[in-house]
C-alpha cells in the first residue's frame, strides 16, 4: 500500500498558504524576525510568528474553541482551498471514515499563560470564566476542533512526541487505513508560540540570540516559530505526492540530546526507506530536521552520511521557519511537496559556512532547476522520538 496525497497546505512565518511559502523559499527571503512574543523581550531571540492569528476571528459556534492554537490552525485551513478539500474527502468516504490526527507539542498552552497571569493579577484563587482548559490547553482540543469544522466523526486523536508530532501522523493514518479503522484520513499539526517553549528551550540552552543557521561553524542554537498544516491521505498513488514509506525509532539515550553518532535517526531513515523499497542512491533530496544546535546537527549529518554517504543535497528549511516544534513535520512535507512539484531545491538559508565537521552535502547556492523524484524528511524530537518520511512526485 502507498498513500496519495491529495491536497496540502501549510501556513508559518515563511508563508500563509503555500504559494507564498514557495515564493519566499525560491527568494532566499525568512520569515524570522528579531522581535518579542508576549513577554519574552528578555530573551534577545528571533522568532517566526505567523502574522495575523490574533485577529483572526472564530464564528459563535466554534468560539469555545478560542485560542492561539486554533485560530492558528483555523487560518492555515482557509488556505489552498484545504478545508473544502477535507470536506469532499468527508463527502466521498462518508463521515464515519475518515480520520484526524495531529500532531501538538503546547496545543494552545498560551491561554492557560494568560489566564494565570489574570488570576495573580485580579489576586484571584480562580481562574477567569473565559478560560476553557478542555478547548485550549487539553492536546485534544485541535483535533476535536477540526474534525468538527470538516464534518469527519472516525477516529480522531493527537501525537504528541514534541518535534516528531506532525511526522508520525503520517505513520498513524497509514495504519489506520491498513487495518480497516477508515478510509481516508486528514493529518497535520498546529503548534504555537508561546512563553512556555520560548523560556524553556532558554533555560536548556538551545535558544540561539541570532538568527537559526543550521549546519553552520557558529551556529547557536534554535530560533521559535510557529506554524499549521494539514493533509489529505487516500489509497493509492498521484494527487500532490504520493508517501512511499515511513521509519519510526527511539534513541533510547538521553532525555534532550541524539545519540551522537545518530543511531535513531539511522534507523528510522533505514526503515523508511526500506518501506518504500527504494535503495539509499534513489533520494534525491533529504529536507533535514537541521535544527541549529550543535549536537543535533552534527548527530544527523553522521547518521546521513552512514546511509548516503555524502552524495545527496540536504538541507535544513528553519532559517525560513524557525522550529515549529510539533508543526514541524508537516510544513517539511508540505515543502517537499513543493520541491517535488516546482523543480527547485532550497539552500540551508542562514548558513555562511559549513561547519567542516558536518560531511553531508550541505546545499548552500540554488539551483533552481533541480529535479527530484522521492525526497526524504527528517523530524527528530527529545528522548530520541524519531520519523523519516519518503515521498514521491506524482
Amino acid at each position: 500500500m502507498v498513500l496519495k496525497i491529495s491536497s496540502i497546505t501549510a501556513t508559518s512565518a515563511a508563508g500563509v498558504g503555500n504559494t507564498e511559502l514557495l515564493n519566499n523559499l525560491q527568494n532566499n527571503r525568512t520569515g524570522l524576525n528579531f522581535s518579542t512574543f508576549d513577554e519574552s523581550s528578555a530573551l534577545h531571540s528571533w522568532i517566526g510568528e505567523v502574522p495575523g492569528v490574533d485577529q483572526v476571528e472564530l464564528v459563535d459556534e466554534w468560539q469555545i474553541f478560542n485560542c492561539r492554537n486554533n485560530r492558528l490552525a483555523f487560518l492555515a485551513l482557509q488556505q489552498d482551498g484545504f478545508l473544502a478539500s477535507a470536506q469532499a474527502l468527508v463527502a466521498k468516504y462518508g463521515a464515519a471514515r475518515v480520520a484526524v490526527f495531529l500532531g501538538t507539542s503546547t496545543s494552545g498552552i498560551h491561554d492557560t499563560e494568560l489566564a494565570y497571569r489574570q488570576m495573580f493579577a485580579d489576586s484571584s484563587k480562580a481562574l477567569p470564566a473565559w478560560y476553557h482548559y478542555d478547548q485550549s490547553h487539553n492536546n485534544y482540543s485541535a483535533p476535536r476542533f477540526v474534525a468538527n469544522l470538516i464534518g469527519a466523526t472516525g477516529p480522531c486523536y493527537t501525537v504528541s512526541t514534541a518535534c516528531s508530532s506532525s511526522a508520525k501522523v503520517f505513520a498513524n493514518a497509514w495504519r489506520a487505513i491498513e487495518s480497516g479503522f477508515c478510509d481516508a484520513a486528514v493529518v497535520g499539526g498546529v503548534d504555537s508560540l508561546c512563553l512556555t517553549t520560548l523560556f524553556g528551550f532558554n533555560s536548556l540552552q538551545l535558544l540561539a540570540s541570532g538568527i537559526c543557521r543550521p549546519c553552520d561553524a557558529e551556529r547557536a542554537g534554535i530560533s521559535i516559530g510557529e506554524a499549521a498544516g494539514f493533509a489529505t491521505l487516500e489509497p493509492g498513488e498521484g494527487g500532490v505526492m504520493t508517501l512511499y514509506g515511513f521509519g519510526e525509532s527511539s534513541d533510547a539515550f538521553h532525555m534532550s540530546s541524539p545519540h551522537p553518532d545518530g543511531d535513531g535517526a539511522l534507523s528510522a531513515m533505514q526503515a523508511a526507506l526500506q518501506m518504500a523499497g527504494l535503495n539509499a542512491n534513489e533520494i534525491d533530496y533529504i529536507n533535514m530536521h537541521g535544527t541549529g544546535t550543535k549536537a543535533n546537527d552534527l548527530s544527523e549529518s553522521r547518521a546521513i552520511c552512514r546511509l548516503f554517504h555524502d552524495a545527496v543535497p540536504c538541507s535544513s528549511t528553519k532559517g525560513w521557519t524557525g522550529h515549529t516544534l510539533g508543526a514541524a513535520g508537516i510544513l517539511e512535507a508540505a515543502i517537499c511537496s513543493l520541491v517535488l512539484n516546482n523543480a527547485f531545491l532550497p539552500i540551508s538559508l542562514n548558513t555562511r559556512e559549513c561547519d567542516e565537521q558536518i560531511q553531508a552535502n550541505i546545499v548552500m547556492e540554488s539551483q533552481p532547476s533541480f529535479t527530484a523524484n522521492h525526497v526524504l524528511s527528517n523530524s527528530f524530537g527529545f528522548g530520541g522520538s524519531n520519523c523519516s518520511l519518503v515521498f514521491g512526485r506524482s
